[in-house]
Order: C-alpha cells, then sequence, then structure tokens
C-alpha cells in the first residue's frame, strides 16, 4: 500500500484537478492524514459482508491512496436477480467507507447516501461478469455543509451489461471520478448523471469510459441544472484502445443556467486509436426558456412552480434510458420531493 504521506501531491496542472484543488476537498490539511471513521451502511433485504478492505488498484491518483489509507474495511455486495436497497449514512466530522459489487445475475442497486458529516469518502468498485447485467443507483441528499470525495472503479467483463446512474443533489463541495473500464467484448455500459445546483454548490463529476476490447458499446449523459451561484464540472474522458475495433461510443453534456451568477463547465474528451469506430460528444449550455415559463405561468403557475416544473423535466430526462425500473423511478421520486423542498418550499 502506497503511504499517503509520501505521496505526490497534486496540482492544478494536472486536468484531474483542475477545477477542484486536492486542498479544497482534503479533510483537513494537505500534508496531515487524519483519523476517519466509517461510514454507516445498512440494508434491509441483503446481506452485505465485511472483511478486510480489498487490495485494489489505484494509480497513485491522490483520492484514492488516500481512501486507501484511511479505510479499513470492505462492504461486499452479491445480489441476485432483485433490487438491492443500501442505506449509507454519514455522521461525526469525517467518515469513509469502500463497498464493492459482485454481479454474477441480472440485479439491480440502489444507494442512498444522506447524514451532516462534514467529510465523507465514498469509493465503489466493482465486477460485472460474462453475461451479467448490473444497473446501480446512487442518490446524494448529504446535508448542504459536507464535502464528499466519491471514487468509482467498475470493469465490465465479455457481454456484461452495466448501467450506472447519480442523482446528485446534496453536499456542499463534490468531486466524483468515476472509471469504468471494458475489458471484455461485446460488454456494454450506460452511464446517467443529474446535478442540480443550488446556493453555492460546486459539483465536479470527472467520468472516464475505457474501451480495451472490440465490438464494446458505451453512452455517457450529463444534465446538469445550476441556480444562484452553483457551479457544474463534467468532465469525460473517453478512450478506444487500438484492439476496440467496431466500438461504439458517445457522451452528451447538458447545462441549465436558472441564474446569471451560475457557471458550468462540460469538457468531453475523446482518445480514439482505432479506426474502424463510431464516436461522438457534444455539449451545450442555456438558461432556462422564457417562452415555455410565460406558458406555463399563463396556466395558473407560480414563477416558483414553473421553474421547478422545467428543471424536474431538464434532469429526469438524464434517466429515461436506465432499463432498471427499480433504479429510474427511485431516481425520478426522489428528483420530485427534492426539488418541491428547494424551488417550491
Amino acid at each position: 500500500m502506497t503511504s499517503y504521506l509520501d505521496a505526490s501531491l497534486p496540482t492544478r496542472s494536472e486536468h484531474l484537478w483542475r477545477y477542484t484543488p486536492w486542498s479544497r476537498v482534503h479533510p483537513t490539511k494537505v500534508d496531515e492524514l487524519p483519523a476517519v471513521g466509517e461510514l454507516v451502511i445498512e440494508s434491509d433485504n441483503a446481506d452485505i459482508k465485511i472483511i478486510s478492505k480489498k487490495n485494489i488498484e489505484h494509480g497513485n491518483d491522490i483520492a484514492r491512496v488516500f481512501l486507501d489509507n484511511v479505510i479499513e474495511n470492505t462492504h461486499v455486495l452479491t445480489p441476485e436477480n432483485k433490487t438491492t436497497h443500501v442505506q449509507i449514512r454519514a455522521g461525526g466530522h469525517a467518515v469513509a467507507a469502500h463497498i464493492h459489487i459482485e454481479s454474477k445475475h441480472p440485479s439491480s442497486v440502489m444507494l442512498h447516501l444522506t447524514g451532516e458529516a462534514e467529510w465523507v469518502g465514498l469509493w465503489l468498485t466493482g465486477n460485472i461478469h460474462s453475461n451479467s447485467q448490473l444497473s446501480v443507483g446512487l442518490i446524494n441528499e448529504l446535508s448542504s455543509e459536507s464535502v464528499l470525495v466519491r471514487t468509482d472503479n467498475w470493469n465490465v467483463k465479455r457481454d456484461g451489461e452495466f448501467e450506472l446512474a447519480t442523482l446528485s443533489l446534496g453536499g456542499q463541495r463534490i468531486k466524483s471520478d468515476i472509471r469504468t473500464t471494458l475489458s471484455g467484448s461485446n460488454s456494454t455500459h450506460k452511464q446517467f448523471i443529474a446535478v442540480h445546483g443550488h446556493g453555492t454548490r460546486h459539483d465536479d463529476h470527472h467520468i472516464e469510459i475505457h474501451h480495451q476490447q472490440p465490438h464494446t458499446n458505451s453512452k455517457l449523459t450529463v444534465n446538469a441544472a445550476c441556480d444562484d451561484r452553483s457551479h457544474s464540472v463534467g468532465t469525460g474522458a473517453l478512450t478506444i484502445d487500438d484492439a476496440a475495433q467496431h466500438t461504439d461510443a458517445g457522451q452528451i453534456f447538458r447545462n441549465l443556467l436558472l441564474s446569471q451568477s451560475a457557471r458550468a463547465e462540460a469538457i468531453p474528451e475523446l482518445e480514439v486509436m482505432a479506426n474502424e469506430v463510431a464516436a461522438a460528444h457534444g455539449a451545450a449550455s442555456a438558461p432556462i426558456d422564457a417562452l415555455q415559463m410565460h406558458y406555463l405561468m399563463s396556466r395558473g403557475l407560480s414563477k416558483k412552480e414553473a421553474t421547478s416544473m422545467l428543471v424536474e423535466g431538464f434532469l429526469v430526462d438524464s434517466f429515461v434510458e436506465v432499463g432498471s425500473d427499480s433504479v429510474r423511478e427511485a431516481m425520478q421520486t426522489r428528483l420530485t420531493v427534492h426539488l418541491e423542498c428547494q424551488l417550491i418550499g
């Protein structure tokens, strides 16, 4: 295990940390390795095994090195032909956990992150085995003052299908580094992210999708609605190896700006070394449609109600292609409740 105190600290010249420096999401000072407690992880319909922390390759990324140093256990899920609901509760000053999922059967996992901890570290890993299908949903409803550092490492094997949906609503400062490797031929990955920025919330999602084998497919959709003085960052790094012929991959970023002080960055990136592929990317940012607002308000809705309806429609669109009914419905339900509380009151 690499010692965090011996690791090289990243600078803002490194693309991963350009918009959210490590110093802004470290729980104390960057030259310290503070004591970190454990997140409370429970499920009412599945057994979660707790084992000594699994050895995970982290490539010397500073966030993963840090989590590797402060986390002692791994919580292992092996879902089977159903939807597993997992509650993740964060309390205290600084807490973290590693959750590992082994998918050997068609299944879904819903992760719901809540609590008022000042700092939260969450490391998600998983293997989607050959001919398996896994759908994972993560809803972040941390308190408005929390800092979240999230790292993901997913591996999709031959003929595996993996979809990952994220609904990011809580926390003050969020840094997510989500990496998926399509290591087997004919594997498929779809990822969906919806972000609601409000207050001075800063939400930075860095997504890497690596195609290593032929006849693999991926799609990334990121929708961010930013209000007040919030800031959303979305980076999509798509890599297609020279062996990954006949790959079909795409990514799209859409930003809805609800105030003049809100900011949103969208940075799609492609590195394509194969020649027989279909690879596409796009990004768009726009303010809320004045004609749509006028129409809804002319039908008797208040400005807050009209705004809430348009934001909900925009963010729900992130999840229309989620194949798991239980994951899609959970996302939509929590989003509706959140917007009713946040925008309408």
